[in-house]
Order: C-alpha cells, then sequence, then structure tokens
C-alpha cells in the first residue's frame, strides 16, 4: 500500500495543551477548578491572584478581567508583582451587582518594560546604543499607531517620544530619556504595549446581597422577652412575639442588622430538659427550644406560648420598620414526641432493641433529641425540609441559622441551598458549625453564605494574627466568618476571668476585623458565671427563663449597649470595615498589642468623588493589664497620598475623638480597664 502523500502543512503543535504562550497557574480564588463558585459581595473587592511566568527574560504584565452574568467586560485592572522570586501576580476585581459573574486572568510579554530595561542597561554599558534607541523608536512609533483610535492622547505622547528616540541631532542620554520618562510610562499604564497575550479559563464567581457577608447579628429568646415571674409562686408566664417586639427598638438603637432566633417551635416533653441541662424537668420548666415538636407540631408550627402565625408576622414587620432582618433557627432535629416520630420512623436511626436513637455527642448525651438520619429515605426527608424552608420565606424570613449542619451529609446542603438559592437568590444560610476545618470548608463550599469561626477561641496576639490572615486571604474564596463573641452555648475562659474589658475587647476584635459579627443577649451585661466545669453561662436560658432589665443596667453605667451602638456606628460609616480580604498586619513590640490595618479605595459615583477609607486598629488584648510599646506601620498598605514633609499624617481616634500626627513608628499606652484599643481613620 503506497505510504501516505505529506500533508501541505504539518499541524499546529501548540493546539490542545493545557500551557498557553504564557503559562498561567495557580489562578485563585477558583474552588475545585471551577466546580463551584468563588463567593463574593456587591461592592466588595475581590482579591485575585496568578502564578505567571515564561521562558527568557523578558519583562511580563498581567490583568484581572471581571464578566458580568451577561459575559460582557465589567472591569479590566492592572495586577502587580508579588514576592520577588514567586512569580505571582495579585489584583482587585469589584463587582457592582449580584448574580452569577465570572474572572479571567491575562498575562503577556510586556514588550515596553523589557525595552526600557534593556536599553537602560546597554545604552549604560554603551553597547548597541543605535540599535536601542532604534529598536525604541519603533516600538513607540508602532504603538501610537495601535492607540490612536482608542487612546488618543496616550498616541501622541508615544508618536513624540519615538521621533526624540529618533532624533539623532539630540545627545543620548536626551534621546533615552524622551522614550523613558514619566509622561511615557503614565502612556504606557493606560495603553500597555502587549504581546503574546494569553488568557486562562473563566472562573465562576457568584455576587451575593450585603446579608450574605456584611451585617451585625443579635440574638434573643422571645420567650424571655417580656417573660414575668409570679413573686409568690415562683411561677413564670412566657414572653411571645408581641412582648418581643419591644426589644427590637433597643436592638436596632444598637445599630445591629440581624435579629436572630432561636427554634420558635413547639417543644417536645419527653425527656425535656430542666435547669442547667438537668435531666428531670418541672412541669413548668419550658424546655430547650432546639428540642423540636410536641403534640402541638413540627417544624412548620409555632410554639403556643410564642402566639400565632399572625403574631409572627407582626414581628417580622416590626422589624422591618426598624430595618432589621429576622433570621430563624433551622434545627433539623427532633423531640422524641415529634409527628415525625410516628409518621415517619424511617427519618431515624434505630437501634437494635428498636428504640430510636437520641443524639449523643460523648461524653454529651442529649435525650431530648432525636438526630434524623438522610439515609434511609432521602428523597422523603429532603422533601419535606426543602417544603418548610419554603413555608418559611413565604411568612417573611430571609436568613436561617442552621445549627449543626456538619452533622448532616454536604449533598443535602449543596441540593437544599441550591434548590432555593436557584427560587430566591436573597435567602442567606449562616452554617452554625464548629468543627473540622474540611467540613466547615466543605460547607462554605456547598452552599453556605457564612459560618459561625474559630474566632471565639481565639484570644492571644499570636492566634488571632494567625487566624485573621487565614479568613482574609488564605479561605476567603469559600468561607465568610461571622464573629460571635459569645452563644448561649460559648461562654469563654476568657469572658468568664477577664472582667468588663474582656468583653470590651473582644467586641472590638469582632466588630473591627469582620464585615460579620454577632453577640447573645447578656453579653451587653456582662453575664459572665459559668456553670461549674463548663463553656455555659449557668441557669442557662436554653433551659429557662430570663428576666434581664436591660434600661436599669445602662441608667446605671453598667452597661456595654453605649460602646456596642459606637462600634456599630463606626462599622456603618466605613465601608473599608465592611469587606473581608483587605486586612493587613502591622508590627507591635509588645507581645499583646495586635495592630491591623483595613483599606478601601471607594469608585466615584454620580454625586460623590472617588476617596479611600483606612481604619487602623492598635488593641490591647490582654484584659487584665496595661500595655505600652511601638507600633510600625506598612506605609504601603495604607496607600497615603503623600505624607507631610517631617514623614507624618494626621488620624482621629474614632472612640475618644483625639487627633495625632502618626508615622510609620509610634508610641502606644492603652489601658485595657480604660480605652484598650485606639481606632484610627486615616484623614486624607
Amino acid at each position: 500500500m503506497p505510504a501516505a502523500a505529506p500533508s501541505s502543512a504539518p499541524a499546529d503543535p501548540r493546539q490542545g495543551l493545557r500551557f498557553g504562550r504564557i503559562p498561567i497557574t495557580n489562578v485563585q480564588p477558583v474552588l475545585e477548578a471551577g466546580s463551584f463558585s468563588a463567593k463574593a459581595i456587591r461592592g466588595a473587592d475581590v482579591q485575585v491572584s496568578a502564578v505567571i511566568f515564561r521562558e527568557g527574560h523578558d519583562a511580563l504584565g498581567a490583568t484581572a478581567i471581571l464578566l458580568a452574568p451577561d459575559k460582557s467586560e465589567a472591569q479590566r485592572t492592572a495586577m502587580k508583582p508579588g514576592a520577588k522570586g514567586s512569580d505571582s501576580w495579585h489584583g482587585v476585581l469589584t463587582p457592582a451587582f449580584e448574580g452569577a459573574w465570572s474572572f479571567a486572568i491575562e498575562g503577556w510579554t510586556d514588550n515596553y518594560a523589557t525595552w526600557a530595561h534593556n536599553a537602560q542597561v546597554k545604552i549604560n554599558a554603551e553597547v548597541d546604543v543605535e540599535v536601542m534607541l532604534a529598536e525604541g523608536a519603533l516600538l513607540l512609533s508602532t504603538a501610537a499607531k495601535d492607540a490612536k483610535a482608542t487612546a488618543p492622547e496616550a498616541a501622541k505622547v508615544f508618536k513624540a517620544a519615538a521621533r526624540t528616540l529618533a532624533d539623532s541631532s539630540l545627545n543620548t542620554n536626551d534621546r533615552l530619556a524622551g522614550g523613558t520618562g514619566r509622561e511615557v510610562r503614565a502612556a504606557v499604564a493606560h495603553f500597555p504595549l502587549r504581546d503574546h497575550v494569553t488568557r486562562s479559563a473563566e472562573y465562576p464567581l457568584m455576587v451575593e446581597r450585603d446579608a450574605a457577608g456584611r451585617g451585625a447579628w443579635y440574638e434573643f429568646f422571645p420567650r424571655s422577652e417580656g417573660a414575668r415571674r409570679n413573686p409568690d409562686t415562683g411561677e413564670w408566664t412566657s414572653g411571645n412575639f408581641r412582648t418581643a417586639a419591644h426589644r427590637l427598638p433597643a436592638v436596632a438603637a444598637m445599630g445591629f442588622d440581624v435579629v436572630y432566633l432561636p427554634p420558635i417551635h413547639p417543644i417536645g416533653t419527653i425527656n425535656r430538659k430542666g435547669p442547667n441541662n438537668s435531666l428531670v424537668a418541672a412541669p413548668a420548666d419550658p424546655g430547650s427550644p432546639w428540642a423540636i415538636g410536641s403534640a402541638a407540631g413540627g417544624h412548620d408550627a409555632i410554639h403556643p406560648d410564642l402566639g400565632t402565625e399572625a403574631d409572627f408576622a407582626a414581628f417580622v414587620a416590626a422589624a422591618e420598620e426598624l430595618e432589621l432582618e429576622v433570621a430563624l433557627d433551622l434545627a433539623l432535629q427532633c423531640a422524641p414526641d415529634h409527628p415525625w416520630a410516628t409518621e415517619h420512623p424511617q427519618w431515624f436511626t434505630t437501634r437494635v432493641d428498636g428504640t430510636i436513637a437520641y443524639a449523643e455527642n460523648p461524653p454529651k448525651k442529649y435525650q431530648d433529641i432525636y438526630p434524623l438520619n438522610f439515609d434511609n429515605d432521602p428523597a422523603g426527608l429532603s422533601a419535606e425540609i426543602l417544603r418548610i424552608v419554603r413555608l418559611w420565606i413565604e411568612r417573611g424570613v430571609r436568613i436561617f441559622r442552621v445549627d449543626n449542619p456538619h452533622t448532616k451529609p454536604v449533598w443535602f446542603w449543596e441540593w437544599l441551598i441550591g434548590t432555593i438559592n436557584a427560587e430566591r437568590p436573597d435567602v442567606v444560610f449562616l452554617a452554625e458549625a464548629f468543627t473540622r476545618p474540611a467540613m466547615m470548608a466543605a460547607l462554605g463550599r456547598a452552599g453556605f453564605q457564612q459560618s459561625y469561626s474559630y474566632f471565639t477561641w481565639r484570644n492571644t496576639k499570636e492566634e488571632l494574627e494567625e487566624y485573621l490572615v487565614h479568613v482574609s486571604h488564605e479561605s476567603a474564596g469559600y468561607f465568610r466568618p461571622n464573629f460571635f463573641v459569645n452563644t448561649p452555648d460559648i461562654l469563654t475562659e476568657y469572658l468568664q476571668f477577664g472582667g468588663p474589658a474582656a468583653f470590651k475587647i473582644r467586641a472590638i476584635l469582632a466588630a473591627m476585623s469582620s464585615p460579620l459579627w454577632g453577640m447573645y443577649a447578656g453579653y451587653e451585661l456582662y453575664e459572665h458565671v459559668a456553670r461549674p466545669g463548663s463553656e455555659e453561662n449557668i441557669n442557662n436560658e436554653k433551659y429557662e427563663y430570663k428576666d434581664r432589665d436591660f434600661a436599669a443596667a445602662q441608667a446605671n453605667g453598667k452597661s456595654l449597649a453605649p460602646f456596642v451602638s459606637r462600634l456599630n456606628e463606626i462599622r456603618r460609616a466605613h465601608p473599608a470595615l465592611l469587606d473581608l480580604q483587605n486586612l493587613s498586619l502591622h508590627e507591635s513590640s509588645d507581645d499583646a498589642t495586635l495592630v491591623f490595618s483595613k483599606h478601601k479605595n471607594i469608585a466615584a459615583t454620580a454625586t460623590e468623588p472617588a476617596r479611600k477609607d483606612t481604619i487602623i486598629v492598635v488593641i490591647n488584648v490582654d484584659p487584665h493589664s496595661m500595655r505600652e510599646g511601638q507600633v510600625t506601620l506598612d506605609l504601603d498598605a495604607l496607600e497615603l497620598d503623600g505624607l507631610s514633609p517631617d514623614g507624618t499624617f494626621l488620624v482621629n481616634d474614632l472612640l475618644t475623638g483625639a487627633t495625632w500626627n502618626w508615622g510609620k513608628k509610634n508610641y502606644f499606652r492603652l489601658d485595657a480597664h480604660m480605652e484598650p484599643a485606639h481606632i484610627l481613620h486615616v484623614r486624607r
């Protein structure tokens, strides 16, 4: 058989390869090669990066490109090189509205930077002088033609520079200066001279509403608000939605955005827990709201003591009038007398003796709770939970705080949240998951918009520095931390023994370092006594009513509420504090003083010019002492417009009103019992 005739043109060997002309690797934020969307918030800066390199010594440039949901190009920004020798490049993209966005990275040979470097070196060494000048003239002459239509001002600069480079009547230094001066470099920044442009794949970026990644949360039990104890009999009358609504103005006055309610459903009577988690409950003990379900109904019902559906609707409406959103606990577990226990026993785990297994987290036992089993009837159980979530959405709930999501299969959350968000992109899910890092990361990838975090147990300067870097830079693409300072389950030793200063310090840390933070009622009253041997409040509200007199405490100067109000006021006034990825650490000579800044460039609007917002926080994290020392600032992270002749700039302390001149190095003295922190606004 005769040999096949050779092809007239060989196949292009570059087709179908993973590397382009300019290799672009390790693009971030990218989750599982793009199979999950990275997270973003409308108007928040997204830090993007990639490793970009090429053979040889030619200079490189890189560009980050933001694509709107319709795939139109919304933003194109120059990336900056990272640490020397790392080949890393970094940039910032800022999506303007919610939706399924995407981004890509371009790497390219920087013809101008390559020529300018080579020309400077060779001409200084008197090597190939005329050749280098001629190459520069040709490069800029060609650039002038290319830029004429889209960048006419840059084209004029290029044309003039090319003439200067080619003018042999001038001396060599003047000719080179004409091609490398400030005006030329500015024109090149506006119109880069790119060659071998290589584009990465496009990667998904889900941009969600503010409540998904910004906000201050306040938790309280509706049954305690308005609850009253008969001094003669000791019996309690439960609060309800109508009485709880009276607490909302105070919550709004403290500057909170979300009021979070523990489960509001009927509470089981079988194995009901008594005060302080005791196994025996008196007939009047209300039980734990997380032991959901009784003859009065299940997850779709409202506890009779709290009121009716109309009462709940009135509560939601009252919150909305105060610009508060209501978050509802979604606790997927049941009391033994929940209707599901008899109607759908397949939704639970049956032990060898035929009984249903109650919840355990050895050595803890929850005899009043049956956990769900998703393996016996995944379709039926999933459909029922979807029905319940849709029902509460119809009743006005847009935020769900999900209890213990790490005890349910991750696939279920991916399905449930995906289904709900496809119907209602405005619905937000918070994961109450204090568990292993891999599971917390998976829940974020599966769709949870935010999560509780390890912040609660990070107390020392070293611990906080490590954790703040992790959540603001390393995990921000998939994990949004909500820095709760306490919960009904968590009263840390730091708060138990740190006194009022500890409460103040933790509130500052949470509110200033994270765009999401929260507190549970009683924090503002410095409630710090724990049940012996535990990390929980004594006389825990999970098992009984609380009658707190917030107004009296504030009138007597024994409330943190005014300080919390000031922190939330500062947050609302400074957009830099409401982004996650813009945190930078600075040095302190003291091992208990933490220093960080948050900076944001704010684009111009129709009514406001472009501006910069920069906050510096210097905080003593030792609640027992006074600390002093020296702060050394990374001035580049602050993006200062310019220093005074003495190398200083003005800062206002947003807590005390003081104004100082600060510079690279600054003395501080912070007494934990007076003002444990400086919150400094850089004046522009």
